[in-house]
């Protein structure tokens, strides 16, 4: 017989837990120290990426960044949101998982804004300007009714005014809960595009990453000007979708804004530090 008896301790069982709800939790208490880039895998201590402009100090990947920060960045401090009284409407009662009503809800609960788009009326180094800047927090810039009617009033009051025309596109393509008239508002704002040319206003277009689907199909490669900031995807299908639809291994850099570069598909890739001056230095051209 032993000198010393073990005693027996009942085993916990162990706490299930979450990861997702613990990404978010860390996310709204912002304990997150670490941000891994998409492009070079790096593992980036996330207040080194902040103060670089939110761009990886490895590979120069721009990482996608708030309206506010945009607004910050390229813009005079003055600067006036407009159409803010224009609200989606769930027409079609569209339900998937949740219905598209509680969907919105939950999105304008979590973004603080009403749809995927704001439109403002701006300067940059003194020069007046329209813009129109999508956020991908919500629903992911998809297109949809409402960012189509803000776009279409934006851009006739541009041909209107005489005032020059920037858009920051950043979408994952069309709003699906929205059928039809989300894919009609490509036509929809391809028409007031042409009617802003006709008027000799210029129309320049800014493709950070994502830009995909119907946003790229129309708004984005309808430009005078068309700007990237670099690594950013730009396609209308994404890569695996187009790889495995003609059965080849697509080439190196496939849809990011060098390879497009290179192929003609767009005019300059311009970095986020470099963005206000390259754009004033082209609005001073085409608006003198």
């Amino acid at each position: 017989m032993g000198l010393f008896k073990k005693k027996v301790v009942p085993l916990k069982p162990y706490k299930k837990i979450d990861i997702q709800k613990e990404i978010k939790r860390g996310e709204r208490e912002d304990e997150t120290l670490w941000a891994k880039c998409s492009s070079c895998q790096e593992l980036l201590y996330r207040k080194e990426v902040e103060r670089n402009l939110n761009v990886c100090p490895k590979c120069s990947y721009h990482f996608p960044i708030s309206v506010e920060k945009r607004i910050a960045l390229t813009f005079d401090k003055s600067f006036t949101e407009l159409y803010t009284d224009v609200e989606p409407v769930d027409f079609l009662k569209f339900k998937d998982t949740k219905t598209y009503k509680a969907r919105l809800a939950e999105t304008k609960e979590a973004t603080g804004r009403s749809d995927a788009i704001v439109c403002g009326n701006g300067s940059i180094e003194g020069i007046e300007v329209l813009t129109a800047i999508f956020d991908f927090n919500f629903m992911g810039g998809s297109l949809g009714s409402v960012v189509g009617e803000k776009i279409t009033r934006l851009l006739e009051e541009g041909a209107e005014k005489n005032l020059p025309v920037i858009v920051f596109c950043a979408s994952g393509g069309a709003r699906m809960q929205e059928g039809i008239m989300s894919l009609m508002q490509m036509s929809k704002v391809a028409g007031a595009i042409f009617k802003l040319k006709s008027a000799g206003v210029p129309y320049l277009t800014v493709l950070t990453d994502p830009t995909l689907g119907g946003v790229s199909a129309s708004i984005a490669m309808l430009g005078d000007i068309i700007i990237a900031e670099p690594k950013a995807m730009i396609g209308f299908a994404g890569p695996r979708v187009i790889k495995e639809t003609i059965k080849e291994k697509l080439p190196p850099g496939f849809q990011r804004a060098e390879y497009l570069l290179e192929h003609g598909m767009v005019d300059l890739i311009v970095s986020r530090k470099e963005m206000k001056r390259k754009l004033h230095s082209l609005l001073s051209l085409i608006t003198a």
